[in-house]
């Protein structure tokens, strides 16, 4: 059977760190990982269990997210589809209102 490999949501989870924590780690190299299709990053389980048991075993302190930190990370990777939307809703707001 395949493993199922995580998400950078779901390591990131796992991990207690942000989304852009996870992925500049991964950048340096500190947490293996696999980019599929030249930029999703993906995780193996096994390699998030072993990452986290090293944070336990150096009694790191687990940062809790802000909600800012939140947002901004949404917005982050979620931009394209806000702009994309937006530009939608303006354009048929001026379909809508030449029409009537």
């Amino acid at each position: 059977m395949k493993e199922k490999l995580l998400t950078t949501r779901e390591a990131s989870q796992q991990l207690k760190l942000s989304e852009k924590e996870l992925i500049d780690l991964a950048r340096t190299g500190l947490i293996p990982h696999f980019k599929l299709g030249g930029e999703f990053l993906r995780f193996k389980q096994q390699d998030i269990v072993r990452i986290r048991r090293e944070i336990k075993k150096y009694n790191l302190p687990h940062r809790k997210v802000q909600r800012w930190e939140r947002i901004k990370e949404f917005l982050y990777f979620h931009d394209f589809y806000l702009i994309a939307s937006a530009l939608i809703i303006g354009l048929l707001w001026i379909l809508i209102r030449d029409f009537s």
